[in-house]
């Protein structure tokens, strides 16, 4: 807790401003550091309680089957980003009636995916036995198609009331936003809680659990907010107008195509460390990853205000905030490298600790994946200001060929530099975000882009 605190002043003492968007980002900072800080204890104290609920393979069976689902959540097609670029947008101009519209249009798109989602698993659930493609014993049938049924029902209603996170964030509220997020967490906690206290486990009830309290949250959090903070732009029938879905899902599937980019990168390396070398080594690989992650996490929490108050400046014309707040970031992003940099230097002692002697681990893969996270932290500071404006057509473009390009790069360098090979491949992929991005912005703030650069 001290230490959240101190690099809460510190951010704050880099960033300070009086400036009132400037003011804002640092409450969602700092907002989000406790909140997130909370959300990481519950999930570290909802392991081992839902494993004495049911048990490790019931626990892992649940994992799976969360997992699976969870990948619908990109079937918005992009629709979330949209909005909240487009939002932001039309609240810079004060334009409530387009906001309202943006919003009700958005909630109509999601409900009609949701529809057509119900006829295909209506259709595909009739067909699978889902205990042979689980590979689990065909006794599980029964409960398995149970709770599939529950689970997915849930998660296409939460699909749609989760659209109240973009509103907030959209108002350059991120820190509530993540507060709802808590609250699930902490709801499901309590009930898991009550369960063991109550009730033999049961796979049925953890579903519940689990899939039923953010659903629990959104809507409540979406009928006050709309009843009272956003009134003005509740949505309703008479606004839709999908006129604008061209608009709002034009960007979205940019952004849709570059989020499918990212995680196929990310799950390429794990099979390509599993045919180079063996599983142990994708096991190595994930430590790596996790260990150095904290970069990523801590400085994802200091951006994440950035995206929409970069949208609100650039329509609003206030070039010299967003000059001021990039070299702020920047003066942060050298201050989190040097941390990383500390995390380096014990990482053989920390990781041995952690994970013991069974999980190999190399100073080179280390550094490699240091210096991974500090070039995409570099990027995402130039990348969140472009994705603010909606200017992502180049981004869009180089997230088509870096998958493309990193498979064969990674095979050839992981067969010479082992794991750290495909790590650099990486690096190298990300050729936009470390070297293209900061001279896109350089021409939009110069107001010289044309061409990919001003799309």
């Amino acid at each position: 807790m001290r230490t959240k605190i101190l690099s809460s002043k510190l951010f704050s003492s880099i960033l300070q401003s009086d400036n009132a968007r400037t003011k804002l980002a640092i409450r969602n900072i700092i907002g989000s550091l406790f909140v997130k800080g909370g959300s990481v204890f519950i999930s570290l104290l909802l392991v081992p309680l839902t494993i004495k609920y049911v048990n490790a393979t019931q626990y892992g069976i649940w994992l799976a089957l969360s997992s699976i689902i969870a990948w619908f959540s990109f079937f918005d097609i992009g629709l979330g980003n949209g909005l909240k670029n487009k939002l932001a947008e039309a609240l810079a101009k004060d334009n409530k009636e387009l906001a309202k519209t943006l919003v009700s249009t958005t909630y109509a798109i999601l409900c009609l995916l949701v529809v057509a989602f119900v006829v295909i698993f209506l259709v595909v659930h009739h067909f699978v036995n889902w205990s042979s493609v689980l590979s689990l014993p065909a006794s599980m049938e029964p409960e398995l198609r149970n709770l599939i049924s529950l689970v997915f029902v849930l998660f296409c209603l939460q699909f749609v009331l989760q659209t109240i996170v973009v509103i907030l964030t959209a108002h350059q509220q991120v820190s509530t936003a993540s507060f709802l997020s808590f609250l699930g967490n902490l709801l499901s906690l309590a009930i898991i809680f009550i369960l063991t206290k109550t009730t033999e486990g049961n796979l049925l009830y953890l579903g519940l659990a689990f899939s039923a309290t953010p659903l629990v949250v959104y809507f409540f959090s979406s009928v006050f907010y709309f009843k009272t903070r956003y009134k003005l732009i509740a949505p309703s029938f008479k606004s839709v107008n999908f006129s604008y879905s061209r608009t709002l899902m034009g960007l979205g599937v940019k952004f849709f195509i570059i989020q499918i980019a990212a995680i196929i990168l990310y799950q390429t390396t794990n099979i390509l460390l599993l045919k180079l070398y063996d599983a142990d080594e994708v096991t190595s690989y994930n430590i790596n990853y996790k260990y150095f992650g904290i970069i990523t996490m801590v400085f994802s929490i200091v951006m994440s205000p950035f995206w929409v108050a970069f949208s609100d400046a650039y329509h609003k014309n206030d070039i010299p905030w967003i000059k001021q707040t990039i070299n702020k970031l920047l003066k942060i992003w050298g201050l989190i490298a040097v941390g990383g940099l500390l995390m380096l230097l014990v990482s053989v002692p920390v990781i041995k600790f952690w994970v013991g002697d069974s999980v190999r681990y190399s100073l080179h893969a280390g550094f490699a994946m240091w210096l991974y996270f500090i070039s995409s932290s570099f990027g995402s500071i130039f990348v969140f200001f472009i994705n603010g404006t909606g200017k992502v057509f180049l981004q869009f473009l180089t997230s088509i060929l870096a998958p493309i390009l990193f498979i064969p790069l990674a095979i050839f360098l992981g067969r010479y530099l082992g794991q750290a090979g495909l790590i650099y491949s990486s690096i190298i992929c990300n050729v936009y975000g470390i070297f293209i991005a900061p001279l896109q912005y350089r021409k939009i703030i110069q107001q010289n882009a044309t061409g990919v650069w001003n799309k």
